[in-house]
């Protein structure tokens, strides 16, 4: 690396991507002779240039001026090379543009994916593409707040110290809490978690992941005796069979899909089976005639599996030498399913005898077989069996831990599986630990911890409730947005308006989440922060800062580290920095250890570097701790598998009293490795392969458990199955991004997916809108009909939120039913109402500066290049949106209007000095407003000719005004309409639209639409 590139890692999925940020000088950005981004006549930016890479913006843009100077004599609160102190408060929202201007004498960045991280080679999805026009200080928490009022740092951390501690003082340690994200990195996980568990003595931290991944977790722990992914993403790639269950992975997971596409096209006889109640963008993988789509009824996963069980047993497809050596509990499993045969499980599936067959026996005669698994199996009432299942067929083969065959796990954030490591869900201890007498001697002894939980705390729904009713009387939020994510999400926000103390520590100042606050503390970003994050291969890669923290901003560890030290437990936490915590980290997973836990990576602590100069020494309560110590008869226990198979000697174990060091230098230059780390410092790609699992006999577990429906099914007033999941180029409820136009030019509005029959059937009309209720909540959305959506359900992704669109928060509708054991949520299964919303007109408004849009009951606000765009409906009589804006923009510069009041129907647009400033349509007819994405276009001109204005007014882009239709290449801006005017002159393949338009040749993510319009030629 040269010293202006910086190697890090995506912040969105758990594929856990490499990524390279470059200065723009840089030889890694320097791949033509301009700037990547150009300035429109308009001020505004061009599109990307296809032959650059894609984004680049300014790490630090000024703030706008009318706010204090800050008064912290500190690099922290200063600009670049010629700039003044930043101030102290960030503008409305409403006057950042959307794209922050290149600053003079500023640093611009490039992202591209890090061909050597093994996680990626170099790929990145269309959102980490993106990456760096994410990095504005726009929207963000610069400064501590108590009220609304900005505070220094002492005041705001004495604050949440001493509420925290009279709360514990007068109503015991289980009256607080924490709740974190797999957003934090490792660091930030366990400081939070060690002060809770640990020092305040309560279980109640809990940690978003809940959401996503604890039944997973759980079902690990069920078979293998410890919450272990035996496989890695190279298995995809050398697998025969690739069977996807509840994971649209094209969209989710868009590396890890095309590393399976590139495999299928180099070996056509790989087969894919896709188990999905959708048919989602990552059916376009299938071949025709060879692959497999169960389009299952949904929640009936275990029937599938169950019955793939009994007949494995029926066709002799089971390993018996293996089960016998390796696996206990098989006897009673088998006997659970014996009555599922084909015909049965097709008919509780709803699927065709003839294609449950066919997948059966692709399982059956394919030993190298992976099975990739996610939300559609882990979010439900029953996810833990359902995993269990899934466990099962694979140990019931033997194909665990082997080359090409392994069950996977693919997990959902950046940080889920560290989060995991460190004990971040409520009922686990530190370093895969539980929370039984033996693990909270063990852990309270490394960390002299007095206080240590001695009992699980609340899970997340459990949490909010105790919230809600008043047992938890303080809640500390990390990095994530309740508000919107938990299921039965009202009842979230109501337990939060009534908490008595409410601190948020984020660096999105405008979150729902935060609006609720009462002490908000600035967060560190992506670009700022320093740690290591683990990826669904049990992958750890440092995650490298490339900025300077902006404003007051502080990292997660930083904050935490701070009240802790403020509530009396300095000596405990007195780090200085993330290497230290890693390196107490990594000590504890190997305390005790000797091979009886998965996760160890204490031989990063290599002991020739034990008195290194300049070393971090390991140390807990008031001495050097023993961070090893010998069994009772002076030997090491049983090595881990990693180490067997490595071949190389156990790690050495320390003296009593002696201190592990651990230097900068070594965490700086951690490379990406996979744990356990065997005592040669070497990764472990696979685990039980040589079947010894992580049990008391060391034998795994089939798990006998009859299938479970959803908790709560349709009835005759809630006719649809409501489920939700995720769009190609958001992630979670945008706070990131969603900072940058292009990700928001494929999807951009909140919808509803439903097929045509039940469209008919529910008397709604695609492309207009309708009202989604039950009993827990309601949303408004825009209908799309799709035929590959299941009869009976609908569809809505869950990114939208109270700040950029009104009753677009899904999980409102999603019932607080929770898996018995795991916790985890049943969000793909909730009963719902489908009506119209009886609007009596439509619209839209683009202009120059978003616009409060709550008077309309309908509304979304979208971020174009040069312009923000805001859709409309309502249901009142008078439309009175035209005499609005001409009360907002006066009658200062050039109106263009056109009026129909019979038929609700306005045009106008508002030009100064031939620069358009805002247009907008209203329409009683949604179908009669005009495209969007030519007008936007507009924006980016310093003038408009004579064709544009007549454009204008006519409401269509005249041949002198392209309209390059809705985008579906995100990458390099390529709409729908070019696309189809390529495919009409000849390019008749995805490699031809890739060589003519560049579309679909950077992360591939749109390559199944491309296929879709494609089709029909």
């Amino acid at each position: 690396m040269t010293d202006s590139t910086t190697r890090t890692t995506c912040p969105y999925c758990g594929v856990g991507c490499g990524v390279l940020v470059s200065r723009a000088d840089s030889p890694l950005s320097s791949r033509a002779d301009s700037p990547l981004y150009q300035r429109g006549a308009g001020g505004g930016f061009s599109d990307v240039r296809a032959d650059a890479s894609p984004g680049e913006i300014p790490p630090n843009p000024p703030l706008l001026k009318g706010g204090t100077r800050t008064s912290v004599d500190s690099p922290l609160s200063q600009r670049g090379a010629g700039g003044d102190l930043a101030t102290d408060a960030p503008p409305p929202a409403s006057q950042i543009p959307p794209n922050p201007p290149l600053l003079k004498g500023g640093t611009r960045f490039t992202v591209r994916g890090d061909p050597e991280h093994p996680a990626n080679f170099g790929r990145l999805c269309s959102k980490g593409a993106a990456l760096a026009e994410t990095l504005s200080l726009e929207d963000r928490l610069l400064h501590p707040e108590i009220g609304g009022r900005q505070v220094t740092w002492d005041d705001a951390l004495d604050t949440v110290a001493q509420r925290f501690q009279q709360v514990i003082a007068e109503h015991g340690p289980d009256a607080v809490a924490f709740y974190v994200s797999g957003q934090l990195l490792t660091e930030d996980y366990y400081v939070a978690n060690k002060l809770m568990k640990g020092f305040i003595g309560s279980g109640n931290i809990d940690t978003n992941s809940r959401l996503c991944m604890s039944s997973a977790v759980v079902g690990h722990k069920r078979a293998f005796g410890s919450d272990t992914v035996p496989g890695c993403y190279e298995d995809l790639e050398i697998a025969d069979l690739v069977t996807l269950v509840g994971s649209n992975t094209a969209w989710a997971h868009p590396v890890a899909y095309q590393r399976i596409a590139a495999a299928k096209q180099t070996r056509p006889g790989m087969k894919i089976v896709l188990i999905d109640p959708r048919r989602t963008a990552t059916a376009e993988i299938l071949q025709p005639g060879a692959d497999l789509h169960l389009a299952i009824k949904p929640g009936s996963d275990a029937w599938l599996f169950n019955g793939l069980l009994n007949h494995l047993r029926r066709e002799n497809g089971i390993d018996w030498s293996y089960l016998e050596q390796h696996v206990e509990g098989f006897g009673a499993a088998l006997e659970e399913v014996g009555g599922l045969s084909i015909a049965k499980v097709a008919a509780r599936c709803e699927l065709a005898e003839v294609d449950v067959a066919e997948f059966y026996r692709l399982f059956t005669q394919t030993t190298k077989s992976v099975t990739v698994f996610s939300q559609g199996i882990n979010q439900s009432s029953s996810g833990v069996d359902k995993v269990n299942s899934i466990l099962n067929v694979h140990l019931a083969t033997g194909r665990v831990g082997l080359p090409g065959a392994s069950p996977f796990s693919i997990t959902g954030q950046p940080n889920a599986m560290g989060g995991r490591e460190v004990g971040g869900l409520a009922n686990q201890l530190a370093a895969h630990m539980d929370i039984v007498p033996e693990c909270i001697e063990r852990v309270g002894r490394f960390w002299n911890a007095p206080n240590i939980t001695h009992r699980p705390g609340l899970k997340a729904v459990d949490l909010f409730e105790a919230v809600r009713d008043g047992r938890v009387k303080a809640i500390w939020i990390m990095a994530t947005n309740p508000a919107v994510s938990l299921p039965e999400a009202d009842r979230a926000v109501a337990a939060l308006k009534q908490c008595e103390f409410v601190v948020v520590s984020d660096n999105t100042r405008h979150t729902d989440t935060a609006q609720l606050a009462h002490v908000l503390l600035p967060a560190a970003a992506w670009g700022e922060k320093d740690g290591t994050v683990t990826n669904s291969e049990r992958r750890i890669s440092r995650q490298r800062a490339f900025l300077p923290l902006p404003g007051e901003a502080q990292p997660d560890w930083w904050i935490v580290n701070e009240v802790a030290r403020r509530m009396g437990y300095a000596e405990a936490f007195a780090f200085d920095g993330p290497a230290a915590i890693f390196a107490e980290h990594a000590a504890l997973s190997g305390f005790e250890n000797g091979g009886s836990r998965d996760f160890d990576i204490s031989a990063l602590l290599a002991p020739p570097l034990a008195n290194a100069p300049g070393g971090l020494g390991v140390t807990a309560g008031t001495g050097v701790f023993p961070l090893f110590q010998r069994g009772s008869e002076g030997d090491l226990a049983t090595v881990t598998r990693a180490q067997a198979l490595d071949k190389s000697p156990p790690a050495p174990l320390w003296e009593r009293g002696e201190p592990v060091r651990y230097t900068q230098e070594m965490y700086d230059t951690l490379q990406p490795v996979q744990w356990p780390v065997t005592a040669s410092g070497k990764g472990t790609p696979r685990l039980f392969g040589q079947g010894r699992y992580y049990t008391g006999n060391h034998k795994a577990r089939l798990i006998a458990r009859p299938p479970r429906g959803p908790a709560t099914p349709v009835n005759a007033t809630q006719p649809f199955i409501f489920n939700t999941g995720r769009v190609r180029d958001q992630w979670h409820t945008m706070s990131r991004s969603g900072k940058t136009a292009r990700l928001l030019s494929h999807i951009a509005e909140p919808y509803i997916e439903m097929h045509p029959a039940d469209i008919e059937r529910a008397a709604v009309s695609p492309g207009g809108l309708a009202r989604v209720r039950n009993g827990r909540g309601e949303m408004l959305a825009r209908v799309v009909a799709s035929a590959e959506q299941r009869i009976g359900s609908v569809f809505a992704p869950i990114h939208w939120n109270g700040q950029n669109s009104a009753k677009a928060r899904v999980d409102a509708l999603v019932y607080a039913v929770t898996d018995e054991i795991s916790g985890q949520p049943e969000f793909k299964h909730a009963p719902a109402a489908v009506e119209p919303y009886a609007a009596t007109w439509y619209g839209f408004v683009l202009a120059r500066e978003h616009l409060a849009c709550q008077a309309a009951e309908y509304w979304t606000r979208i971020r174009s290049k040069a312009c923000w765009r805001h859709e409309l409906a309502g249901a009142e009589r008078d439309c009175l949106w035209p005499r609005q804006l001409r009360e907002r923009f006066s009658s200062d510069g050039d109106w263009i209007e056109l009026r129909d009041c019979a038929a609700n129907r306005y045009r106008m647009a508002l030009l100064r000095h031939g620069r358009i400033e805002v247009v907008a349509f209203f329409d009683r007819d949604f179908a009669a407003l005009p495209p969007r994405h030519w007008l936007e276009g507009l924006f980016e001109k310093n003038s408009l000719n004579d064709a544009e204005r007549a454009a204008l007014l006519m409401g269509r882009p005249s041949r002198d005004v392209p309209d390059a239709g809705r985008i579906v290449c995100a990458c390099f801006g390529v709409g729908e309409n070019a696309l189809k005017q390529a495919i009409a002159l000849g390019a008749n393949s995805v490699e031809a639209l890739g060589i003519k338009l560049k579309a679909g040749s950077n992360c591939g993510s749109c390559i199944p639409e491309l296929k879709k319009l494609l089709a029909p030629s």
